[in-house]
């Protein structure tokens, strides 16, 4: 089975149209409120994804009590600090109404039996089942139940200085040698910055020259789980984007144990021209150094010959938590801040796109080059990693990581760091 998930967005049905003109949240005019008047819900929301959260949440928290009459009590909680927090709640029957769950770890909960089912509750929504994001829905579905509604995404695509793009007369890359030629002049040109970054410690970087190359992160065959970063096309991507480090020199030794983070400082700081980055920080950069403005560029991440690299669709979902003693009110929150108005403003202020495909019609007809590449590669692009509870572990494990950074470093080969790697990524994945 092919793990790959690439949406296709069908854009512009009745219905769904109907869903993105819906001013209080809800999915369709006229429907029966939940009576939730003296009650209250409670939900976790991811601590940093909006700057401007406390005016969201608060509209949000607005329309819900005049939709249902009840209250909801949010809590922000890190990124960092979320999955142990929701593994002790879980364990010990305390976890919240609602929570956003990133798409790695729904199915994970889900298989913990601690998350809500909601094909139900979008069966009742006129047109919702088929106005999902292909791609949010596919890593939210577990069993071949949904538990997690899609409320945004974001992709990585190429990231570059435009203004030195400019300067020597280069184009967006539209295959890998127009990589490695726009690499070796800028190289030349400007020998104090990184032609083109290739950070040891951002494993969602490296997926996206696996799969190019016609790899694949990990099939499932019956009920078990193998990698293929061995693989020989595996390996073939794998070596053309660790090559753009040690062969052609575009990166920096620093990088090897960067995180994306690491590289997005740097290029703010202007010592990396080129770099894999994800579409909700082109506003970020600039509001770190304004002297960007108007010199960033963006594009697809590039197949071998062209066309489009799959890249790995992120995002998050909202979920129904099983101990939630008020699960009609809970999807009723859910419904609110991930369909209609409410959601696009969600997109609006964080840079993500929304979870839904008539609400990224705005993104798909967009003239903005910091936004048309990355919905572009959204919609002809986006990718999952294995959809099984099982991945937090590699991810936790550090799998892709330590074989990205034991050959940036020259620790080990590529044949010898892909083995490894792909040896305890199947042990991983099919460890219970």
């Amino acid at each position: 089975m092919n793990t790959r998930l690439v949406p296709t967005l069908a854009l512009g049905t009745i219905a769904a149209l109907a869903l993105a003109g819906c001013s209080n949240g809800s999915a369709a005019d006229g429907d029966d409120p939940v009576d939730g008047k003296g009650k209250t819900i409670t939900a976790w929301i991811m601590q940093g994804t909006n700057p401007d959260s406390s005016a969201y949440l608060d509209a949000v928290s607005e329309a819900f009590t005049e939709k249902t009459g009840a209250k909801v009590k949010f809590e922000e909680v890190q990124w960092a600090d979320a999955h142990n927090r929701f593994v002790t709640a879980i364990a010990g029957g305390t976890s919240p109404d609602v929570a956003e769950t990133g798409t790695t770890w729904t199915p994970e909960f889900a298989d913990a039996a601690a998350l809500v089912p909601l094909d139900d509750y979008i069966d009742e929504e006129d047109g919702l089942a088929d106005d999902l994001v292909k791609g949010l829905a596919e890593a939210g579905t577990y069993d071949g139940e949904l538990y997690g509604m899609p409320w945004y995404a974001g992709v990585r695509s190429i990231v570059y200085r435009a203004d030195i793009y400019e300067e020597l007369g280069l184009e967006a890359p539209t295959s890998w040698d127009e990589i490695v030629s726009n690499g070796e002049k800028i190289k030349a040109a400007h020998p104090e910055m990184a032609a083109f970054a290739v950070p040891g410690n951002a494993e969602f970087q490296v997926y996206p020259w696996v799969w190019a190359a016609g790899g694949e992160v990990a099939v499932k065959d019956g009920d078990k789980w193998k990698s293929e970063l061995d693989s020989d096309e595996s390996k073939e991507g794998l070596a053309f984007y660790t090559d753009l480090a040690l062969k052609h020199g575009f990166s920096t030794a620093g990088a090897t144990t960067w995180k994306e983070t690491d590289v997005r400082d740097a290029f703010t700081q202007g010592t990396v021209a080129t770099m894999i980055s994800g579409s909700w920080t082109p506003k970020s950069l600039i509001e770190a150094n304004p002297e960007l403005e108007g010199k960033i560029g963006v594009a697809v991440i590039p197949g071998q010959d062209g066309g489009i690299a799959p890249s790995v669709l992120g995002g998050s979902h909202l979920s129904v938590f099983e101990d939630s003693k008020e699960p009609d009110l809970a999807w009723e929150l859910v419904k609110i801040m991930t369909t209609g108005e409410l959601a696009s403003q969600w997109a609006d202020s964080t840079g993500y796109f929304p979870g839904l495909e008539s609400l990224m019609t705005d993104a798909l007809k967009s003239t903005d080059p910091l936004v048309a590449p990355f919905a572009k590669q959204m919609v002809e692009g986006g990718a999952s990693v294995p959809v099984t509870p099982q991945f937090g572990a590699v991810q936790a494990k550090q799998t892709t990581n330590t074989m990205m950074q034991s050959v940036l470093s020259g620790e080990k080969d590529l044949d010898a760091a892909a083995k490894s790697a792909a040896d305890e990524m199947t042990d991983l994945l099919n460890s219970k």
